[in-house]
Formats: C-alpha cells, structure tokens, sequence
C-alpha cells in the first residue's frame, strides 16, 4: 500500500471521467483501508437491541388514510448494481427467470414493475420507481423497462449510475490491469454509495420539489419488499430520520448482520459478522442475546438525508467493507484484489433518531444462491395478481444442492428441464452428485439424493424421500 498507488487509481478514475465525488469517496475508503482502521465493533462496547416494535400492532393501530398518504409521499428506490456472478451470470441479477405465472417466465425486473404498477393502479399513489444500477447492469436493464408496455414514468429519471472504483490488488494497492476483460479492472462502490449517488445525480432535489418526502431502498433481489402503505404510514408517523426493517432471526440468520446500541453515543448500529471479533463470536450468533438480523429494507427521510449529506461535504462517513475477490471472479487463478466498500445499512449510526420495525417473514424473501432460487421456483409460492409471493407460513425446508453440479445457472437450469421438483410435503432437501430430474418429481420428509459415482436421473413422476427414490410396491 502506497501513495503511489492511490494516485495510480485516481488518474485511472480522473481518465474515465468518474466524478469529484466518486473519487473523493473512493480516497477516503482507499487511506481506511491503507491505515488498516479496526472495524471490529466489540461486544463489550454495545447494548442488545432487542425490542422493535413490530408490524402487527403497528397495522391494528394505523389509521388507512394517514398510511395512504404517507405512500403517497414515497419513492420506491431498487439496488440493482449486481451481477449474481455467484450463480455464474454476466448479467445484472435482475434479468433471472424466478417464477413462472400465467404462462410468462418473469424475472425479479419483471416482478418488480408489476409491484409498482399494481400498487399505482390499486391505490391511486404516483410511487416514482428508481433503480440504482451499475455500468455492468445499466443497458440490459433500461432495454426490458422500456419494452413494458404497463410501466411508464416522466418526471423522475428510472435510473441513478452507482459509482464505480477501481480493484486493487491486495498485495500492492495498486489499481490492477486485466488485458482478457478490461471491465472487470472496475466494480460498484457498494451499497452504501447509494446516498451520494442520489444526491450526486441531483435526484434528490428532484424528489423534494415533487412533494416526495421518503425513500424506501431495498435489493432487487428481495421479492419480499414490496411497497407497503402500513410501513410507510409508520414510518412518517415516528419522524424518524432513518429506519431498517428487521426480521426475527432462525438458527439460519446467524451469519446476517444486526442492529446493535452503542454505549457510547446511545445510537442504533449495523453490526456485520465481518466486524464481529473472533472472541465475541459466540455472544453475537446467540439468537436469545441479538435476536433480529438486517433485512437491508431501509427507510428514509428526504429532507433529513440532505442535510446530513450537506453536513459531511456530500459523502456520508460510513465505515470500510474490505472485499476480498478474484479480478475474474469465474477464474481463481486470476489475481487476488480487494473492492473497498460500504454498506447502507451502517448510515443508521449517523442519525440520532433512528429506529427499527420488525416484519413478518414475507418482507424478506432474498435469492442469493441457486438454493433459494429453488425454492422460489417450487411449488411452495403462489404469486397473486398483484405480484405478491405467497407461502403458508414461509418456514421453508433446508436445502441443500451439491455445488459441484448445482451453484452455477446453466448447470442448475440443465438438471431441472421441466421446472424443480414439488417440496410441499418436504423438511429438507439434500442432493448430492450429478442428478437430473425429470417432470413431476416430488421430495418429502428429509428428501435425500446420494452421489452415485456417475450422472443419475430421477424419473417423471417419482417420489423422493429420506431413502432416496421411494420403491413403487403398488407395481
């Protein structure tokens, strides 16, 4: 790490055009990580926070006008920088098939702009929608919204560009060069960008003098968070600059991240597992102990947003993400680098009004692997009319897909030609080896696939439970 590099990577920025600020963000992430700043957050340090009000109570009491108003007032903000390259795409996330309904195959952009033109149609709100893409996910994006024939929107741009940095290499810092792919030299600042990226591009003052006076920010790959008047309506009525939605945690949730109060400024803040200290590790998973995890549905006051932006020069001091990668993220031989980045989540810290609501299940529905993507496409989800993700109780089975033959799209897409198999009667899923599977195949109990040694098929319309493919004795 160096002077030199920093100013390697400013040049390389300053000559692809990258803005005052995106460069200035970029230098106060590059000397945190040069000065190796601890971001360890100490268990000794914080209170448990462990008593949000939840959305249940929150509905019984809201008055449907004042919460239709509140809507009214919102503007519906989508992450949608990425690429799933942890599934194997190219392309932004957000183009994935997820669910068949009706005889069309939507992707999450597809779902997203029937939440938003359901929710204008229904309730009569304007709900400007804003995607945050990135330079890998602009073109493809815009080329789907504009062939809607439902969606259209005028007076607030579609799009914010997340700003892009530099990977440096890990053990030099200095920008790296990849002659195979030259794109892949550059990524996304991270999700906590968004906030000087909207007040960079000017969509914030656009916002304001429309009359919108909240944003609600969530992933694009989060079919769960959806617009919501209930939410909005409380949200507006505690005046709180800044709010996360927040869920109860499983067993499952450990690794997520979670709110905490530090003792010493008495505000709410985001803990990542990643600035967890080793010693601390078994107090931060204690579910009874922190017992709510970061849906990274985030709520946010327009005006109160200015002003700390305006307060900190246009860039909020959030603390460093080191992300540690491959330039090639397909090639592990490919270089060692590191993505400096923040998370929005973590601006909770800077407002002293901040709160929390925790929500049902439903608001947190996130395909981050092929695992959840099988889920998503089983038959354990309906989705309505409205583009609502439908589920019984929403305790889904385990599953488990041998990434060998399973983690990447292609590979997953090629052994469930017909669509995955049902898991309404199943606890667990767990293949392992090279199955394909063939159409109307069901698991049950703590459904079980060995490996064979050798590509193996389930036939149609078999039953697989925990001895594997069920014998038919009625043969």
């Amino acid at each position: 790490m160096s002077a030199q590099g920093l100013q390697a990577a400013v040049e390389k920025m300053q000559a692809s055009g990258m803005s005052d600020v995106a460069i200035t963000s970029f230098k106060h992430l590059y000397h945190s990580w040069e000065k190796d700043e601890s971001s360890w957050i100490r268990e000794s340090d914080v209170k448990p926070f462990s008593d949000a009000p939840c959305i249940g109570d929150v509905y019984d009491a809201m008055d449907s006008d004042y919460a239709l108003k509140a809507l009214s007032e919102t503007a519906f903000l989508k992450l949608n920088g990425g690429l799933g390259t942890s599934m194997g795409l190219s392309k932004a996330k957000s183009l994935l098939p997820v669910r068949m309904h009706k005889g069309k195959n939507l992707r999450f952009i597809d779902i997203i702009l029937g939440q938003v033109t359901a929710t204008r149609r229904n309730l009569g709100v304007e709900l400007p929608l804003i995607l945050m893409n990135s330079f890998r996910t602009s073109k493809d994006t815009l080329d789907v919204i504009r062939r809607n024939r439902n969606f259209t929107q005028t007076d607030v741009p579609v799009e914010i560009m997340q700003h892009q940095e530099p990977k440096i290499l890990a053990d030099s810092g200095m920008p790296v060069t990849w002659e195979k792919d030259p794109e892949l030299e550059w990524c996304p600042a991270g999700h906590g960008d968004v906030f000087c990226t909207l007040n960079d591009s000017g969509v914030l003052d656009i916002l304001s003098k429309k009359g919108i006076k909240y944003l609600f920010i969530s992933n694009s790959d989060n079919l769960g968070a959806r617009p919501s008047s209930t939410v909005a309506g409380y949200f507006a009525k505690t005046g709180a600059s800044f709010m996360v939605e927040v869920a109860q945690k499983t067993a499952a949730d450990v690794k997520g991240g979670h709110f905490v109060i530090d003792k010493k400024t008495g505000r709410l803040t985001l803990r990542e597992m990643s600035q967890v200290h080793p010693d601390d590790r078994a107090e931060a998973t204690d579910i009874t102990r922190h017992p709510y995890f970061n849906t990274n549905n985030i709520w946010v006051r327009i005006d109160a947003l200015r002003e700390k932006l305006a307060e900190c020069n246009g860039i909020l001091p959030l603390p460093l993400i080191r992300n540690e990668k491959n330039v090639d993220p397909t090639d592990p031989e490919s270089p060692n680098v590191i993505q400096l980045e923040t998370a929005m989540g973590a601006a909770i810290g800077l407002f002293d009004n901040s709160t929390c609501l925790k929500v049902d299940r439903p608001r947190f529905l996130p395909v981050k692997t092929t695992n959840d993507l099988f889920i998503m496409r089983s038959d354990r989800f309906h989705m309505t009319d409205t583009y609502e993700m439908e589920d019984g109780n929403y305790i889904f089975p385990e599953v488990n897909l041998d990434t060998k033959y399973f983690k990447n799209i292609n590979d997953f897409d090629e052994r469930f030609p017909y669509s995955v198999p049902s898991i309404a009667a199943a606890k667990a899923v767990t293949v392992k080896g090279d199955w394909t599977f063939g159409r109307g195949v069901s698991f049950f109990g703590d459904a079980l696939l060995e490996d064979q040694g050798c590509p193996s098929y389930v036939p149609n319309g078999e039953f697989v439970g925990p001895s594997g493919i069920e014998p038919d004795d009625w043969r």
